[in-house]
């Protein structure tokens, strides 16, 4: 996130820019309105800190003028004058937050860390909603399995039902979830995904219901928790099999009872959002350990998808290849479609995908990078493809023909690579220079060689071919 620092002082300048960029944010500083505006008009600022008098203007009249135009810059206002008027004044121009000198700097990062959680969240729905409405409708299943998943996913959309959505990691489960919200009557609220698996125990219940004011050391201000964030859209429960007892004893009364006590409160509100959930873990063995409510459990899976791993609908590999590539033209600008050669996509055919289509969409995507001349070839492959490759026969079909070939070249070229190395005692960036390749093509090159078992000969000479042993990490 990309954060200008307003204020005509020098000091409160320099003392807020270094506490963003020490917060890991890229930080820019203008002393006045004018200059504040000339770099707003540009349209990369994400939130400006700003104050309200300077020299030759009024920070919410900067704001009002900002906010009528096409830029989308969040504002918290920065202030010695400490009045209600201004206050209200900065947050009807436009102002997202309102703090005052003297502040304290760790409340200040906090409520940046909010607004730039709140912009990731409307960014991940637009990019969302765009697929699921857009791009998703480009792509059709080919395998019965998924054909299936997508008529039930199509008649529980319309329903305010509970999902448990279950597979592997890197199935799509998440893709899924977000389909379903679109397709539904709440799509035009917010998708919230969470990670139950990435919340701390002790910070579950104030993260899930919100807390108050002083409820417990550091907190300081009221919250609203992931269920009232959700109102009236959806809340997607990812890696709910990593909750811990305690809170889904407390998820299960929040779903049942559709109202959320916050932390520190002694009164219930009421809460509208949908649960789909999701999980890798077996919940049938989990309720049967004693590690996962039976009744929770009948609450989500009311309907239950399951989405089969990759390497159990392989019918759908080529047209998700297709899709992917055409999903990575259109990101990075390019002018005409990339080709893949048939013994890559064979290769991906058979290769049994562990990480699935999140995998796959790695695969592909440094592939699209690697590739000259809009076409992929094996070489454009990571090592991990090519060691799962079966190796090559004397009178295989036309695949091992075509590898065959390729397998002379590759250990041409690393006669000629090794050849240099050993001109160059191992300098490999001098080696680079000299072959006339950049470093990181000859690092690809070397990965490439291990992964076929093309071994450097000690005496010079000839590279050695290794047989190629079992697929080891």
């Amino acid at each position: 996130m990309h954060i200008l620092v307003i204020d005509d002082e020098r000091a409160v300048r320099e003392i807020l820019a270094e506490a963003c960029r020490q917060a890991g944010y890229s930080v820019d500083e203008a002393r006045n309105c004018t200059e504040a505006a000339s770099k707003l008009v540009r349209g990369d600022v994400d939130l400006a800190l700003c104050d309200i008098k300077m020299p030759d203007g009024n920070g919410v009249d900067l704001v009002r003028s900002m906010k009528e135009s096409p830029i989308e810059t969040n504002f918290i206002m920065v202030t010695a004058f400490a009045s209600m008027e201004t206050a209200v004044e900065a947050l009807r121009a436009g102002a997202s937050d309102y703090i005052i000198k003297p502040f304290n700097i760790e409340e200040l990062l906090h409520r940046v860390q909010q607004i730039a959680a709140l912009r990731g969240l409307r960014e991940e729905n637009r990019v969302l909603r765009k697929f699921a409405k857009g791009d998703a409708a480009k792509f059709r299943f080919t395998s019965s399995p998924m054909q299936a998943i997508e008529r039930l996913a199509s008649k529980v959309a319309p329903t305010d039902s509970t999902v448990l959505i279950t597979g592997e990691s890197g199935t799509g489960k998440g893709v899924l979830a977000r389909s379903i919200h679109e397709q539904s009557r709440r799509g035009e609220h917010l998708f919230l995904p969470v990670n139950c698996s990435a919340i701390p125990e002790t910070l579950m219940e104030s993260e899930f219901f919100g807390h108050t004011k002083g409820a417990f050391t550091g907190a300081d201000k009221a919250r609203k928790g992931l269920f009232l964030q959700a109102d009236l859209g959806t809340l997607f429960l990812d890696e709910v099999g990593e909750l811990p007892m305690v809170m889904q004893t407390k998820l299960l009364h929040a779903i049942e009872e559709k109202e959320i006590r916050a932390v520190g409160s002694e009164q219930s509100r009421r809460v509208d959002c949908r649960i789909i959930a999701a999980t890798n873990r077996n919940l049938h063995d989990m309720v049967k350990e004693g590690t996962f409510r039976e009744d929770l459990f009948f609450r989500l899976s009311m309907f239950h998808i399951h989405i089969p791993p990759l390497r159990e609908r392989q019918d759908d590999i080529r047209g998700l290849i297709r899709f992917i590539l055409e999903r990575a033209r259109e990101q990075n600008g390019a002018a005409t479609a990339m080709t893949v050669a048939d013994d890559v996509e064979r290769l991906l055919q058979g290769y049994p995908w562990p990480g699935n289509v999140r995998q796959m969409e790695n695969v592909i995507n440094r592939a699209f990078i690697l590739a000259e001349d809009d076409y992929i070839t094996v070489d454009d492959l990571p090592p991990e493809i090519l060691r799962a490759a079966p190796r090559p026969q004397p009178h295989g079909t036309p695949i091992a023909t075509q590898l065959c070939l390729r397998d002379q070249l590759r250990e041409f070229e690393a006669g000629v690579i090794f050849r240099m190395l050993d001109e160059t005692a191992g300098d490999r960036r001098l080696a680079a220079q000299r072959l006339g390749i950049g470093l990181s093509s000859l690092y690809r090159k070397m990965e490439e060689f291990e992964a076929f078992g093309i071994a450097r000969n000690p005496s010079g000479g000839t590279p050695t071919t290794a047989a190629p042993g079992p697929n080891k990490e």
